[in-house]
């Protein structure tokens, strides 16, 4: 049979027939799957003829839904991948479905959203012909899947693969025109989608396509007007981009004068453009994975670190000519779609009008900066705030207010944008549209987005020209600012600001810091808000925590009925009690084998929704006690938890829980610190803190490092007590990933107080918490460099109290420099002083550079001269022997760390200069030690003339030390019999003996930095130092 060929052929394929992949690539999870299913198909028909086989699939798919879906999941492999068995898969898969190929067009919604991309051109071709085919079959929901697929046709792309796709889903469109029809939202979602892509088909290779979408969108416009009409105003906007076509200029005429051609119900161009376009038709111009990396932008990353994120996406989409009209499109969906929640707002996440700024910046054509100019205020020019969001309009405004000092040009820009469209926009609507922009302001003003506009229209840095025309156009918010009225909170039902204000005047699209105002000031005795580093005051972001119905609708009706009913008993019950009773059973209705698990994303919204006070507020107990950790761990959201600890990680149930828990963190980010907090606090979780990393790559982050940083960081930002309460574990649980860098350490130490700094020492200290580690903690002090002062000196004592010898950090000394890092000199200083002095630690603190305010060296020098000289003084010995003859054996005596100590002798000669000086008020015999003047006498018979000049007062010691000692000469021959009197007193005989031949040579080899030196009469000081 040729299905068990083609199955037959599948099974000894190379890995990656569904979807790209390289050798280093992991094994695609679905394609596993589709493979896996392919492979029982085949078993059931090998060898049977092809009506014994249809006989044996029918027999097999009644079994139960599993092996239904194992059949039709097979045929559906075979289709995509082999094409000449594409018809008979289909038609086999008509014969032996149960369910309305329900399960098909699950798993090519999937492979839609997130396997696209990445699909092999033949699985891409036979994608679309399925598509295709189920449409003329008219299958119940192929609406859907169409309305996905043309979602892949991206914008300001004109590549081939896109120009094959949109043709491809236009013949599939125009061909089955009347089952188009019977679908309202099919019809305005096909004319939103080709409307956009006429604009990018303009140049002549491309008309013949483009006239065809220009007839497919007017034939659908003049004959189902009312159903393209709930798109709202941005049909205006698509329309008048296309306008110059001469059947766009014809339908044009119609909308202006004879608006009743079109349908009896449509009164003219107002109501259209006082209709506020759906988030559906905004986001449906960006391909799933736009849509993903945007989303991550503005809920992940933090603002200042967005640049090589916006970096990469610029690359991928934005860095073609044709790319220009993607730009409105992004522009829209982020103000229409991208509505934060509070919590985000008030976080360091980066905002909106950053993203929006860099947008305007990256514009390389005028016509392409007045479309996203207009595409920015076009919810401006109708405002109705009754009707219209805020989020909608608040973009705009932060964007003008935040440019004005790093970019007061795109302040400016915008500003004269927004006087001159009024009326430009649509003359005989001027009235409107002035008030549209009035109400805009107002209502901006009223929910304290800015406190008064005074400020950025009457600034000194815009043209007076310009400031003329605000004045006259907008006299109202031009006046001097006065005290605000107080703004009723019923009024501000819940309060959806951007809390990022106060920007500093580095470029604010890159790396600005946001600061937050908490205080409510007055503004009355200032000059205009001029010269103030505090213009503007928000609302506070805490009063918007407003106890209101949950609104489930848009997800509950994707569920089937027994989950539905289920989460509406969530809903309605109000004890916590009924809820974990209802969480418990829809758990079980989870667990069950049938289970849809499309439905997960549905349920994960509504718990979401319906638990969000559940993530408010502060997690740990004020006492904790076992029976108060218990009663924190009772919430709904918990039994989950619960649930997963109890099963096997082989148990088919628990990759269920667990895809359940990562589509409820796409929702709810704080899930993953919650459940951190559960693992510890529960009794039923003890020893599965290794369930936290299970779940992280489920998540769509995939990686443990990543997924418990961000949560970390969320935990920080939300409660720091708790984050003091996880951190033993965390650290003890998962070493590799908190212990290779510095990241957790500075979210603990940038929040912690004292109180808890001291409550993490004394952890330490008792053994349950590991911060540092040998190979890893230099590092880690370094980055701490950067760190905030009480960052640093936190990051200090919490490294004290560990027992990891000083030693291991002390080259951090190179990195240090007086002026930048006090902190960390101060810590080592204070740790070398109860130290007894190494030779590694010595050369360390004397390859310090030399400077008369850095007092250092001095200080411990000094010290360890007072308690240690013996033993400093030996250490200075050796060092400056064998730095004197450096330069002739830097192989050999070379130590371990000499690549970080670049030690010189004239470092050495300053610091010791420095330390003789530092004694000269003192009865100090530190200078006075045999071992310091006999290596004084060493590096004085080899340096040249000016070292000797500049340190005459040093060498003079060891001078007084040589014509007050000199004993008979049998004194100094003597002692060769003993190593330790060689070593002291051999150099003098040499220099002696020696000194005559080689004064001419050593005045210039003898210099530190001198490539080569002779070896002439070093013999026996070259023996002392090895």
């Amino acid at each position: 049979m040729e299905l068990a060929a083609a199955a037959a052929a599948a099974k000894g394929r190379a890995p990656g027939r569904l979807v790209h992949s390289s050798c280093l690539d992991a094994k695609d999870e679905l394609e596993e799957r589709l493979e896996r299913c392919v492979a029982i198909t085949t078993s059931i028909t090998n060898g049977l003829s092809e009506r014994e086989a249809n006989d044996a699939l029918t027999a097999h798919v009644c079994k139960g839904p599993q092996q239904h879906e194992e059949v039709c999941l097979g045929l559906f492999m075979v289709l995509l991948t082999e094409p000449p068995q594409a018809q008979r898969c289909y038609r086999d898969l008509t014969l032996v479905n149960r369910d309305g190929m329900n399960v098909v067009l699950i798993k090519i919604n999937q492979i839609l959203m997130e396997k696209f991309l990445k699909l092999q051109d033949v699985c891409r071709t036979q994608l679309v012909w399925l598509v295709r085919e189920l449409v003329k079959s008219g299958v119940i929901g192929a609406d859907g899947v169409l309305m996905t697929l043309m979602k892949q046709i991206a914008g300001g792309d004109i590549s081939n693969k896109n120009l094959w796709l949109a043709e491809n889903v236009l013949d599939i469109l125009v061909e089955q025109r009347e089952w188009v029809l019977k679908s309202g939202m099919l019809v305005a979602m096909s004319v939103y989608t080709y409307l956009r892509l006429i604009v990018d088909h303009g140049i002549p290779s491309l008309l013949s396509l483009r006239q065809r979408e220009v007839d497919f969108c007017i034939g659908l416009l003049r004959e189902r007007f009312m159903e393209c009409f709930i798109i709202g105003r941005d049909l205006v906007r698509l329309l008048q981009n296309v306008a110059r076509i001469p059947e766009m200029d014809l339908l044009w005429r119609d909308l202006l004068h004879n608006p009743q051609t079109l349908s009896p119900q449509f009164t003219g161009l107002l109501q259209l453009l006082t209709s506020r376009t759906s988030r559906k038709f905004l986001a449906c111009r960006l391909t799933p994975d736009m849509e993903t990396k945007l989303l991550f932008m503005t809920s992940r990353v933090r603002f200042g670190q967005q640049k090589r994120y916006q970096d990469w996406f610029q690359r991928q989409y934005l860095s073609t000519a044709e790319s220009q009209s993607l730009r409105c499109d992004l522009i829209r969906y982020i103000c229409g779609v991208v509505h934060p929640s509070n919590e985000v707002l008030s976080s360091d996440i980066l905002p909106r009008w950053a993203i929006i700024g860099w947008l305007l910046t990256t514009c390389t054509s005028n016509v392409a900066a007045s479309n996203a100019k207009l595409a920015l205020f076009y919810d401006w020019l109708f405002f109705n705030p009754e009707k219209d969001s805020i989020m909608n309009i608040e973009p705009a405004i932060l964007v003008m207010h935040h440019s004005m000092k790093p970019h007061p040009a795109i302040t400016a820009t915008l500003l004269d944008f927004m006087c001159r469209i009024i009326p430009n926009f649509f003359p005989p609507l001027e009235v409107q549209v002035r008030q549209g922009v009035f109400n805009s302001l107002n209502f901006i003003m009223e929910k304290r987005v800015l406190a008064h506009l005074a400020p950025l229209f009457d600034n000194p840095k815009l043209d007076r020209e310009l400031r003329s025309m605000l004045r006259e156009r907008f006299p109202e918010f031009c006046s001097s600012p006065s005290p605000p009225t107080e703004v009723k909170m019923e009024e501000s039902v819940p309060l959806e600001m951007d809390n990022h204000v106060l920007d500093k005047e580095d470029g604010c699209y890159d790396n600005t810091d946001a600061t937050f105002s908490d205080d409510e000031e007055e503004l009355n005795n200032k000059d205009n808000g001029r010269g103030k580093k505090r213009e503007f005051r928000f609302q506070q972001i805490k009063e918007t925590y407003i106890d209101e119905p949950a609104d489930i609708t848009p997800y509950v009706d994707q569920l089937d009925e027994t989950l539905k009913e289920k989460v509406l008993q969530l809903q309605k019950g109000s004890d916590t009690e009924t809820h974990c009773e209802v969480m418990q059973e829809m758990v079980d209705l989870i667990l069950e084998e049938d289970f849809d698990s499309e439905q997960m994303s549905a349920l994960a919204s509504c718990l979401a929704e319906l638990f969000k006070s559940h993530f408010r507020g502060d997690v740990l107990p004020e006492e904790i006690t076992e029976e108060s950790l218990e009663e924190s761990v009772c919430k709904p959201v918990c039994l989950i938890f619960r649930n997963l600890c109890q099963m096997q990680e082989d148990n088919s149930g628990f990759s269920v829980l667990l895809d359940m828990l990562a589509e409820l963190y796409q929702k709810q980010p704080k899930i993953g610190y919650h459940l951190l907090y559960y693992l510890k606090a529960s009794k039923a979780a003890a020893g599965k803190m290794n369930l936290y990393e299970s779940f992280a790559q489920a998540t769509a982050l995939g990686d443990l490092h990543t997924c418990l940083m961000m949560d970390m960081k969320a935990c920080q930002e939300d409660d720091v007590r708790l984050l003091c309460y996880l951190t033993p574990s965390i650290y003890s649980e998962f070493p590799d990933e908190t212990l290779r860098s510095g990241e957790l350490l500075n979210m603990i130490v940038a929040v912690i107080d004292s109180t808890q700094l001291q409550e993490l020492m004394c952890h330490v200290m008792m053994g349950n918490l590991v911060m540092f580690r040998k190979d890893s903690v230099l590092n880690i002090l370094i980055q701490s460099l950067d760190w905030e002062t009480f960052e640093q000196y936190s990051t200090w004592q919490l490294f004290l109290a560990h027992s990891i010898p000083l030693e291991t950090i002390i080259p951090i000394l190179q990195h240090l420099k007086y002026k930048e890092h006090p902190e960390a000199l101060s810590c080592l200083l204070l740790q070398l002083r109860r130290e007894n002095p190494s030779e590694e630690m010595v050369k360390m603190v004397l390859s310090r550079p030399c400077h008369p305010e850095d007092q250092f060296t001095t200080s411990i020098l000094r010290h360890w001269a007072t308690k240690h000289d013996d033993l400093l003084g030996e250490h200075i010995k050796a060092l400056l022997i064998k730095n004197n003859n450096m330069p002739r054996k830097r192989q050999s005596l070379r130590s371990s760390s000499s690549k970080l100590a670049q030690l010189t002798l004239e470092q050495m000669l300053e610091h010791l200069d420095s330390l003789r000086l530092s004694f000269s008020n003192t009865k100090n015999n530190f200078f006075s030690q045999t071992p310091i003047l006999q290596a004084l006498q060493h590096v004085q018979a080899s340096c040249d003339e000016a070292h000797k000049m500049r340190f005459s007062d040093l060498f003079s010691l060891a001078e007084e030390y040589e014509d007050s000692s000199k004993p008979p000469k049998s004194r100094r021959k003597a002692p060769a019999s003993s190593p330790r009197s060689r070593k002291g007193a051999a150099p003098p005989a040499n220099n002696e003996e020696d000194s005559g031949s080689t004064s001419a040579s050593e005045e210039e080899d003898s210099k530190p930095k001198a490539p080569k030196r002779k070896r002439k009469g070093s013999s026996a000081v070259g023996s002392d130092s090895d």
